[in-house]
C-alpha cells in the first residue's frame, strides 16, 4: 500500500503484483496493477489484460481470497485449479481466537493442513469443529465453507503442495520493494509508483535466472496432470 497524490489530495492506494511460474520454472512478474478498491470488475480486467499480453492458461493460481478473484480466473481461464493461501487463512483465524488458546488451537488446526490425504484433512477438521466450533463458530465456518479451494493441494505430491498452499512467493517479492520505497513518503503520482516499482522489480528478476528446486521432477508430473495443457519440449538435436 502506497500514498499518492492525486488532484492536490494524497490517496491511499493499492499495488498488486501477479507472479507466476513459467513453464521453465522460473519465477516472472506477469503484472503490476494499482487500485484504491478491488472487486470482481477490478480482477476481470488484471486477467483480461494478462490474457491479451500473451498469457494462454493458467495451470493452478495461488490467491489469498480476494473479493471476486476467483471468479474473475474462471471467467477467463476457466481451467484452471484454485488454490487459497492456507497461511493467509490461518493468520485471519487466528484474529479471532484468544491469546492464551492460540497455541491449543493451532496444535489441533495442524492436524488439518499438514495431512497427508484430504480424507485424513477432512476428519481432523470435523474433529476441530467438534472440540472448538461452539467457542468459535466464525472461524470453524470460514474453514468449512473455503474448503474446496483451501484443499486443492491435497490432489498434488509434496513437491508442487510446496509451492501452491501459500502465496509467500509473491509476499518475499513484496518484502524486497520495499526496502527501496519505505523510505519514500507520497508519490507524485500513479506513474511515479509504477515507474520505480519497476526498476525496482528488473533488479529483483535479475536474480531469478535458475528453475525452481527439482523443478525437472516437478513439471513432469503437472505435464501428466495437466496432459495437453502442458507440452514438455523433449526434443533432441543430432
Amino acid at each position: 500500500h502506497f500514498k499518492v497524490r492525486e488532484e492536490g489530495k494524497v490517496k491511499h492506494k493499492a499495488l498488486y503484483n501477479v507472479l507466476g511460474i513459467n513453464k521453465e520454472g522460473k519465477k516472472e512478474i506477469l503484472g503490476m496493477y494499482i487500485s484504491e478498491s478491488e472487486g470482481a470488475n477490478f480482477w476481470l480486467q488484471v486477467l483480461t489484460d494478462l490474457e491479451n499480453r500473451g498469457v494462454k492458461d493458467i495451470l493452478i493460481a495461488c490467491t489469498d481470497n480476494l473479493t471476486g478473484f476467483t471468479e474473475a480466473i474462471h471467467s477467463v481461464f476457466p481451467k484452471a485449479d484454485i488454490q487459497l493461501c492456507v497461511v493467509h487463512q490461518i493468520r485471519n483465524s487466528l484474529k479471532y481466537v484468544a491469546s492464551k488458546e492460540q497455541k491449543v488451537f493451532m496444535k489441533d488446526l495442524k492436524l488439518v493442513y499438514q495431512a497427508d490425504t484430504k480424507d485424513q484433512a477432512e476428519t481432523a477438521l470435523l474433529d476441530l469443529e467438534e472440540k472448538w466450533g461452539k467457542k468459535y463458530p466464525v472461524v470453524i465456518r470460514s474453514w468449512n465453507d473455503n474448503w474446496d479451494r483451501l484443499s486443492t493441494y491435497f490432489e498434488y505430491s509434496p513437491s508442487i503442495r510446496r509451492l501452491i498452499y501459500t502465496t509467500n512467493t509473491v509476499e518475499g517479492f513484496h518484502r524486497q520493494v520495499r526496502k527501496v520505497t519505505k523510505s519514500k513518503g507520497a508519490f507524485t503520482s500513479d506513474m511515479a509508483l509504477m515507474k520505480l516499482v519497476y526498476l525496482v522489480t528488473r533488479r529483483i528478476e535479475k536474480k531469478w535466472t535458475s528453475p525452481l528446486q527439482n523443478w525437472g521432477l516437478t513439471v513432469q508430473q503437472l505435464a501428466i496432470r495437466f496432459e495437453g495443457r502442458l507440452e514438455l519440449d523433449l526434443k533432441t538435436e543430432s
